[in-house]
């Protein structure tokens, strides 16, 4: 694992987030690896998965997939996708998110129970940003026989909103 200074399971950053809502994410899966912050490198069942945590959100490289989800300029759009599914060079995947609208209390109680959770699964990373101790990004990964799958946390403290995303590719 790289960048930052590392926490119990988070890694503090000393760099602000260029994304502040959920409005602000673009969809990709066709971007080149875009500098990251930190990276968790894992293998799961044979296929090298790279966790990526952006200052503009994150990046998940798995086999051919290249999934970003991030403050990306000149791209239009009002946020994530609610889903996409695909075919990418033999593999099935798909892609789900959500955005939830928190009040204050419960955005704090829901990252602290995420940072909980991810505080030591080996297979996880989250950083953790300047200005508020909920402003994170979190990843995890995992896979059960064929399928490989993920999961990010985006919080976004002066907004109050939480956007969810679940990803599952199926190898060949």
């Amino acid at each position: 694992m790289t960048g930052g200074i590392r926490t119990t399971g988070g890694i503090r950053l000393a760099a602000p987030y260029r994304d502040t809502s959920a409005e602000q994410l673009r969809f990709a899966l066709d971007r080149p690896r875009q500098p990251a912050l930190a990276v968790n490198d894992t293998e799961l069942g044979g296929v090298h998965v790279q966790l990526r945590l952006l200052g503009a959100s994150h990046q998940v490289l798995a086999g051919p997939v290249n999934e970003t989800l991030a403050c990306l300029p000149a791209q239009p759009g009002d946020g994530p996708p609610t889903e996409v599914r695909q075919r990418v060079h033999g593999w099935e995947y798909t892609f789900r998110s959500t955005v939830r609208h928190c009040s204050p209390d419960e955005l704090t109680r829901r990252t602290t129970a995420l940072r909980d959770r991810l505080d030591h699964q080996p297979d996880a990373l989250y950083g953790l940003f300047p200005g508020s101790p909920d402003a994170l990004t979190a990843l995890t990964a995992r896979r059960d026989g064929r399928v490989i799958s993920w999961r990010t946390w985006h919080v976004y403290p002066q907004a109050g909103q939480i956007v969810e995303t679940r990803t599952r590719v199926e190898v060949p």
